[in-house]
């Protein structure tokens, strides 16, 4: 498998699934949605990510957002479908099905939960690759997905031609950097938590996936070009000064999880303040309550967005 389509460098949205109040798929609230992140400066999409919700759905409608996310697209920007799944069979039917969608690429976490081996998981990308013409983007998520491929295994997978490039979400930027060395800075790497988007950045990262790109792409842009583009250090200190207290805002409840926001409550919330709303999350996801929303508004301020008081 050659994939020949280029992977997107910059600030990657992972685009965020609208509801309605009932719970079901609100495909309408998909065009706005898209416009308004390509509006914001994005060079790409990734629909079906984990602020997609792709874990709370049945693949009807997964397949159904990939359509409607490319129909809005309109070819302006790559976009990077999840086609996530434990089962390899469900992968790889989801796979097919974005590809003859119409998307660019595929991003896929490690099959989760049941814990298989790694050269499982590596057979699990082999095949998918096998399977579909498009580029494989892994998903590195060893703390949500409890399964860990080490720089040897993802290098080995990368060398082999079965993946294209890595979302890489960890607490450990040692790691990262460490990749990105080895490869000499050929395998096309994003920064996967907010965490340690400054000094992956800093270290040449391709681009950038995750909270802050899909709810303040206009400011995680003029960070990135900042970086990336005027090797201007002590400006993308001061804009990560704004944006780092947001970051930790977000992924509150990894420490405190009792009563701490939930990210994907302030992500939807967020929108709902500076663009289209796209519903609240699924259960037993939760909204924020009043006083979380006070605080998200004054962190939307502080980077120069308009905020709406009705929204939460």
């Amino acid at each position: 498998m050659t994939p020949s389509k280029a992977l997107p460098r910059g600030i990657v949205a992972s685009s965020m699934t609208p509801f309605d109040a009932d719970g079901r798929l609100d495909r309408r609230a998909i065009a706005p949605h898209i416009d308004w992140l390509i509006g914001e400066g994005v060079t790409g999409l990734s629909p079906l990510g984990s602020s997609g919700e792709f874990f709370a759905m049945e693949s009807a409608d997964r397949k159904a957002v990939v359509e409607a996310v490319v129909e809005a697209n309109r070819g302006r920007v790559p976009i990077m479908a999840g086609t996530h799944h434990y089962s390899t069979a469900i992968t790889l039917d989801l796979s097919r099905h974005a590809e003859r969608a119409g998307v660019d690429m595929l991003l896929m976490v490690q099959p989760y939960y049941a814990g298989p081996t790694t050269s499982a998981v590596m057979d699990h990308y082999r095949r998918v690759a096998d399977a579909v013409a498009i580029p494989i983007v892994v998903y590195h998520n060893a703390g949500a997905t409890g399964i860990d491929l080490g720089n040897d295994e993802l290098c080995t997978l990368w060398q082999e031609g079965a993946i294209a490039g890595i979302k890489y979400a960890t607490y450990a930027p040692a790691r990262l950097v460490e990749l990105m060395q080895a490869t000499e800075g050929r395998l096309p790497i994003y920064a996967g938590f907010d965490f340690l988007a400054f000094e992956a950045l800093c270290h040449g990262a391709y681009g950038w996936i995750s909270g802050i790109p899909s709810i303040v792409p206009r400011a995680a842009d003029r960070l990135y070009q900042t970086i990336a583009r005027d090797s201007d250090l002590p400006s993308a200190r001061a804009q990560w000064r704004l944006l780092a207290p947001l970051s930790r805002f977000i992924f509150e409840t990894r420490v405190n999880p009792i009563n701490g926001a939930h990210w994907l409550g302030v992500m939807k919330a967020a929108l709902a303040m500076i663009g289209p709303s796209v519903g609240d999350p699924l259960p037993p996801s939760s909204k924020i309550n009043a006083a979380q929303a006070e605080t998200l508004a004054g962190l939307l301020r502080a980077l120069g967005y308009t905020v709406r008081e009705s929204g939460r």
